[in-house]
C-alpha cells in the first residue's frame, strides 16, 4: 500500500493553517474508513473523523518520522478517539442524547458516509470477529488484518516497539486460529456467517 507523506508532518501541519488543509485531504479518507470499520452510525462516523483531525492539531508534535509512518501514527490518535467514544456510549447506554449536540449533515454527506459504512461492512465483522483476544493482541491484529498496517505500522500506532509487536502477533494468532477452528465447527447456520472466518483465516 502507498505510504503518504503530507509536507512537514503532523507537527507542521498542527502548526500552519495551510499545511494542516493538506495534511487533511491527504489522510480524511483513510481516516473515514478507519472509523466507519468501528462504528455503523454515519453522523458518529462523521463526528469522530473530525475529532481525528482536531487531535492532530494537540498532539501532531508527538509525531516521530523514524517510528513508522504518518497513517500508522495517525491510526493510533483515531484508535483513542474511537475508544474514547465507545467509552461514552457504554456509559452512557442511551444515545438519544447525542443528536441534540451534533453537527447536522447534509443529505449528500449521509448518502456518502453510508457508502463507506456498506464498504466496511467486512471490516466491523473483522473487528468483531477479533473481541475475545486480549486487550493488546486485539489491538494489534485489528490493524494488521482490518486497517492493513504493516507489523512496524501498528507497533507505532499503539506506541509499542516492533518486536515486541512481532511477539504478539504471533500469539493473537495461536489463539485466533484455536478460536477460528472451533467457529469453523458451528458456523455452518444461517444465524452464524463465516466470511469473517474466512477473511481472518485467509490473513493469518
Amino acid at each position: 500500500m502507498k505510504i503518504t507523506r503530507s509536507r512537514g508532518g503532523p507537527a507542521a501541519a498542527a502548526r500552519d493553517p495551510e499545511l494542516f488543509e493538506e495534511f487533511y485531504r491527504e489522510h480524511v479518507d483513510a481516516v473515514t474508513r478507519f472509523v466507519a470499520r468501528r462504528v455503523d452510525d454515519p453522523h458518529t462516523v462523521a463526528d469522530l473523523t473530525a475529532e481525528v483531525f482536531l487531535a492532530v492539531i494537540d498532539s501532531g508534535h508527538t509525531y516521530r518520522p523514524a517510528l513508522g509512518s504518518e497513517r500508522g501514527w495517525l491510526y493510533g490518535v483515531a484508535r483513542n478517539v474511537v475508544s474514547a467514544e465507545h467509552r461514552r456510549a457504554a456509559r452512557e447506554q442511551v444515545l438519544s442524547g447525542r443528536i441534540a449536540g451534533r453537527r447536522l449533515l447534509e443529505a449528500d454527506d449521509i448518502a456518502r458516509l453510508e457508502e463507506k459504512l456498506v464498504a466496511e461492512n467486512e471490516g466491523r465483522r473483522l473487528v468483531a470477529a477479533l473481541a475475545e483476544l486480549p486487550e493488546g493482541e486485539r489491538a494489534l491484529l485489528e490493524l494488521i488484518v482490518a486497517d492493513q498496517l504493516s507489523v512496524t505500522e501498528a507497533a507505532s500506532a499503539l506506541g509499542i516497539r516492533p518486536t515486541t509487536a512481532r511477539v504478539r502477533l504471533y500469539r493473537a494468532r495461536g489463539r485466533l486460529r484455536a478460536a477460528l477452528d472451533q467457529t469453523t465447527e458451528t458456523a455452518d447456520t444461517p444465524e452464524r456467517p463465516t466470511e469473517p472466518v474466512t477473511s481472518l483465516r485467509s490473513a493469518l
